[in-house]
Formats: C-alpha cells, sequence, structure tokens
C-alpha cells in the first residue's frame, strides 16, 4: 500500500472515531486497533493525536475557502446568486463530508495555541469574505442599504455550519431544497409583507 493511502485510511478511520466518540475519548490505541496496523505506522504520519486533528481541520477548511474563491472570483455572477452558490456550497459540504464537518466544528477546541493560530484566519477570512460580499451587494443596489454586513455574515454561517448537526444528506431534503430555503430566508425573510 502506498504511504498516502496508509496516511488517508488513518485520517478516514480517525474522523469517524472522532465524530463517533470524540477526540478526547479516542486514543491512538483506539485508531490503529481499528485499522489493524501498529503505533509506529500512526507515528510515521503523525507525530500526535493532535496533528491528525488539525491535518482534518486543514483540509476541512481550505477546501472551503478555495471553493468560496472560485465563488467570488466569477465577476458573470451577481451578489445574490454568489451568495446562493455560497450557501449551497456550505450544506453540501457538510452533506457529503458530515464526519469532517463535525470534527472541524466540535472539535476545534482541542487544537493548541500555535494549530488554532493556523486555523482561525482561514476561518475568519471565510467570514470576511462573505461580509465583504455583502457589502458589494449593498453598494450594488442587490441588498437592503441599511444591513450590518458583520452580523448578516455571523447569521449566514449560523444557519448553515449549525446544519452539520442535524442535516442527512439521504433524509427527505437534499442538501439543494435546504439552501433553497436557506437563501429564500436570507434573502426575503420569513414574513409577509
Amino acid at each position: 500500500m502506498g504511504l498516502l493511502v496508509v496516511k488517508g485510511k488513518i485520517t478516514e478511520q480517525s474522523i469517524r472515531l472522532f465524530e463517533k466518540h470524540g477526540f478526547s475519548e479516542t486514543s491512538v490505541q483506539d485508531i490503529v486497533d481499528s485499522l489493524g496496523v501498529t503505533k509506529g505506522t500512526f507515528y510515521y504520519y503523525f507525530s500526535s493525536k493532535e496533528e491528525l486533528l488539525m491535518d482534518i481541520h486543514h483540509k476541512y477548511i481550505n477546501d472551503l475557502v478555495e471553493n468560496q474563491q472560485k465563488i467570488l472570483d466569477n465577476q458573470e455572477k451577481d451578489c445574490k446568486t454568489k451568495l446562493t452558490e455560497i450557501v449551497f456550497m456550505l450544506i453540501g459540504h457538510i452533506g457529503e463530508q458530515g464526519a469532517s464537518a463535525k470534527v472541524f466544528f466540535r472539535e476545534i477546541e482541542n487544537l493548541s495555541e500555535d494549530h488554532l493560530a493556523a486555523i482561525i484566519p482561514k476561518r475568519d477570512q471565510f467570514r470576511l469574505n462573505i461580509e465583504q460580499l455583502i457589502r458589494e451587494g449593498i453598494s450594488g443596489g442587490e441588498f437592503k442599504s441599511d444591513l450590518n454586513a458583520s452580523i448578516v455574515a455571523l447569521g449566514i454561517l449560523g444557519i448553515t455550519n449549525w446544519s452539520y448537526q442535524w442535516f442527512k444528506p439521504t433524509g427527505s431534503m437534499s442538501a439543494h431544497e435546504v439552501s433553497g430555503i436557506f437563501v429564500d430566508m436570507i434573502l426575503n425573510g420569513i414574513a409577509l409583507d
């Protein structure tokens, strides 16, 4: 088996165990026992369990930021369309990578200050990109002029990110349907005029 294949298997199995039992409750021994490998194999790829958690966080946030940037860079789409695509991307990402999403959102508290210093700026950048998109929508007349872009961005992230707790891609609604409800609520509210 190739080196990247083994590292990938360790990561995938760890995500499943962290999702089911939590990071703190899962030992390196639990991980290697579930894979039938030795601790030496684990430590060949990761210096610690926290380094493994950091890798999971890096992959998750880097994928989000990269996909968000592709959406934002498309000059042919208006701000409403970009916002819609970002919401869909967030829900779709949670749907596709539910276990990783849970680990990403739930286990950040287990990262050291040094590791947080590498992750938090990326999370902040994702949020700030949404704020900037909202400001552009306000300037361009697509969104209400009296919006607080910071609070709206936090609200969007709150409703989308929390869906890792309950969204099931095999449930009664698809990621696209859930995203559509969220986007309608964000853009149009829920009250009748």
